[in-house]
């Protein structure tokens, strides 16, 4: 939990104000006095909402700054504690402030820098505590940090070309939805009215469902918010939960087209992070387990965790996957190489490489096919609408109503 705290420093008799991270209002109020600080009143921020909660959230590009230069400082030779705090007063995000307070009150306490940050791990996932414990244990932080900061801005840059694909059909569409809500409920009334008026003149059945479709929207839109919002609720809990995660996930990668830039994705998120693991010493199991919690994927988890005990009875890593459907031939036959050479991290960070290039491609390929798609789709709705307007129209001239 985040706590807006107001204390005074019995020495010097100032107040000060600041965030912190903390299980609870008494932990949070023990950390104070750790610190030699006399609380005076404590304030739970994590019960903000929307805007301010997106606001002060920790995005990725925080955490690479945040690596980069802790990683710069520890390099230079500076103690540990010494250069959180240095990073710590560039923070200009309140709640990874307060994060690292709470660290820097941890590590000065006696505690280890990645045990510290594994008590907040909503801001630090596994594959970063262990990097950090990795580099800890080889006294090679700074190496780890600056890993960390690369594996973090490819996996960003990936996922930042994915969402990228999506937006220029959602601008479409919305676009789309909004001149046809537009047509239905404003100009297909008005043709409507003026049949009306006509004794004996029937609309044709286009504009009749059409007309339908506004009727629904103008005196029943409220139930389509409902059934929308209830929906999205009762999916998206649902979706949180094992077996429904399990089916999105299965889903995922039987999708047209993006089933296989969703394989491709997971491939290249299991051997970045793989890679940066064995290059900073973590063991082979223990890099399994971190990178089937990294990929995001149940049954690509589910296949590493088989794998992992496969290699606990003595059976190659590159053995274990091959034949696996989570998996692509190429990511054993290129661990199979890396064993037997015994550069196995190397031979992961090319597989990265080379699927990271593979997303890329495949982005711009579904980008090639949706445009047409689109058009063609557009067209389609857009020729219904003018029917709609323009059949009634040309009705009423033809059975001499309009002369």
């Amino acid at each position: 939990m985040t706590f807006k705290y107001t204390a005074i420093d019995p020495k010097t008799n100032q107040k000060t104000s600041d965030t912190m991270q903390a299980a609870n209002e008494p932990a949070a109020a023990e950390a104070l006095k750790g610190r030699g600080l006399m609380p005076l009143e404590l304030k739970l921020l994590d019960q903000e909402k929307g805007l301010a909660r997106w606001r002060h959230r920790i995005s990725t590009k925080e955490k690479v700054i945040f690596s980069r230069q802790l990683s710069t400082l520890i390099n230079a030779g500076l103690p540990l504690v010494q250069s959180l705090r240095t990073v710590a007063e560039q923070l200009k995000n309140p709640k990874f402030k307060g994060i690292i307070s709470e660290v820097i009150a941890s590590v000065e306490g006696g505690s280890t820098f990645s045990a510290a940050l594994a008590r907040h791990p909503n801001a630090f996932n596994n594959v970063y505590i262990s990097l950090i414990a990795a580099g800890e244990t080889s006294g090679t932080l700074d190496v780890s940090l600056t890993r960390l900061a690369d594996q973090q801005e490819k996996d960003a840059e990936i996922m930042s070309k994915v969402r990228g694909a999506l937006v220029y059909p959602f601008i479409v569409l919305a676009v789309m939805g909004g001149v046809m809500t537009f047509m239905i409920t404003t100009v297909l009334p008005q043709v409507q009215s003026l049949y009306n008026e006509l004794p004996g003149a029937q609309l044709p059945l286009v504009t009749r469902l059409l007309l339908g479709v506004s009727h629904f929207f103008v005196h029943f839109w409220w139930a389509l918010v409902l059934l929308l919002v209830g929906g999205g609720y009762l999916l998206r809990n649902w979706a949180r939960t094992e077996h429904g995660r399990a089916t999105v996930d299965r889903l995922k990668l039987r999708l047209p087209l993006a089933g296989q830039l969703y394989m491709k994705l997971y491939m290249a998120r299991f051997a970045r992070v793989s890679s940066t693991l064995l290059a900073s010493g973590v063991p082979l199991l223990k890099m399994l387990e971190v990178s089937a919690e990294a990929v995001g994927n149940v049954g690509v988890a589910a296949s590493l965790a088989k794998a992992s005990e496969s290699v606990k009875g003595g059976k190659a890593l590159s053995a274990s996957l091959r034949g696996d459907p989570y998996f692509t031939e190429l990511v054993p036959d290129m661990i199979r190489i890396g064993e037997q050479s015994g550069a196995l991290e190397g031979m992961l960070d090319k597989v990265a490489d080379y699927y990271e290039k593979e997303v890329d491609n495949q982005v711009k390929a579904i980008s090639t096919i949706v445009e047409p798609v689109l058009m063609i789709f557009i067209g389609i709705i857009a020729l219904v609408i003018v029917a709609a307007v323009l059949l009634p129209i040309y009705s009423l001239v033809g059975k001499n109503f309009i002369k």
